[in-house]
This record gives C-alpha cells, sequence and structure tokens, in this order.
C-alpha cells in the first residue's frame, strides 16, 4: 500500500491533543490522523451525523410537547382556581380585615410548606394529574374543549372544585 505525505499545519492545541490521543492509544499520529480522515470523508459519516441529529430533534420535540402540556394544565389550573376563588370569596367587613390577613399569611406559609414537601419527593403535581385524567384526556379531547370554550357558569366550578 502507497501512501502520500503531506505537510500539513495545525493548531498548537489540536497538535497537543494528537499527542495525548496517540500516546494513549499506543498509535502513531499519522494513525490517528487517517482514521480521523477516514471517519470525516466516508459517505456513512454523514448518514450517522444526520441520524444522530434526527434523533437529537425528535427528543427535543417530544421534551417541547411535554412542557407545552405541561404549562397548559398549569394555565387551566390556575384559572380554574382564579374563577373559583372569585365565586366563593366574599368581601370582608373593616373591622375583620386584619384577622383575615393574618390567617392568610398563616395559610400562605401552610401552603409553602406543602409545597417544599411535594417537590422535595421529586412527585409531580402535573405528572398525577396527566395520570388521574390519563384515559379519559385520550378519549374525550372535544368535550373538554368544548366546556372550555363555553363559559361554565361559576356555580358549576364550585361543584368541580370540590
Amino acid at each position: 500500500m502507497t501512501r502520500t505525505r503531506l505537510n500539513i499545519f495545525i493548531e498548537p492545541d489540536h497538535a497537543k491533543r494528537l499527542d495525548q490521543v496517540a500516546a494513549h492509544k499506543g498509535v502513531s499520529k499519522s494513525a490517528v490522523i487517517a482514521a480521523a480522515l477516514a471517519s470525516f470523508l466516508s459517505p456513512d459519516s454523514e448518514d450517522q451525523r444526520e441520524a444522530a441529529i434526527g434523533k437529537r430533534l425528535d427528543r427535543l420535540s417530544r421534551q417541547f410537547d411535554r412542557l407545552e402540556r405541561d404549562q397548559n394544565v398549569l394555565i387551566e389550573t390556575l384559572a380554574l382556581y382564579v374563577r373559583y376563588f372569585l365565586t366563593v370569596s366574599i368581601p370582608v367587613p373593616e373591622g375583620q380585615q386584619e384577622a383575615a390577613r393574618a390567617q392568610g399569611r398563616a395559610r400562605y406559609a401552610q401552603f409553602i410548606e406543602q409545597l417544599a414537601r411535594h417537590i422535595q419527593r421529586g412527585r409531580s403535581l402535573v405528572r398525577e394529574v396527566h395520570e388521574d385524567i390519563g384515559p379519559a384526556e385520550a378519549t374525550e379531547p372535544r368535550q373538554a374543549d368544548a366546556q372550555a370554550g363555553s363559559g361554565t357558569d361559576p356555580q358549576e366550578v364550585h361543584h368541580e372544585a370540590a
């Protein structure tokens, strides 16, 4: 087998790395360069790169879809809570406002403690919601969309939340 001699110039960092790889693998620098060049020029390497990029894009698409789904659950949950809260909350008389604020602070502290415990468990509430509605979500998506756009009566919200 005849080989062609080439004189090439490479960056000092690349030269240092080439020395390290050749020494680590116990082969000559020419062998490392020949293998790298063969891989770069191989028609299969382009297909492999394309396949790897395709896999990454597919994985990113699935992650994006999950994020979008979770965001929709969070938005709907917040909207439902706000509607419920505004429906069932009554105005507090002037003389009881300070007591109501103190009770609100205590409830908020309790909420934060519960949230911290839930996060420490490593369990996702959004995932639990998806597990709870999983089969129903797949079979009745149009019905849920119709209800969401129908302007549900606030009294229905109270019954749903209870």
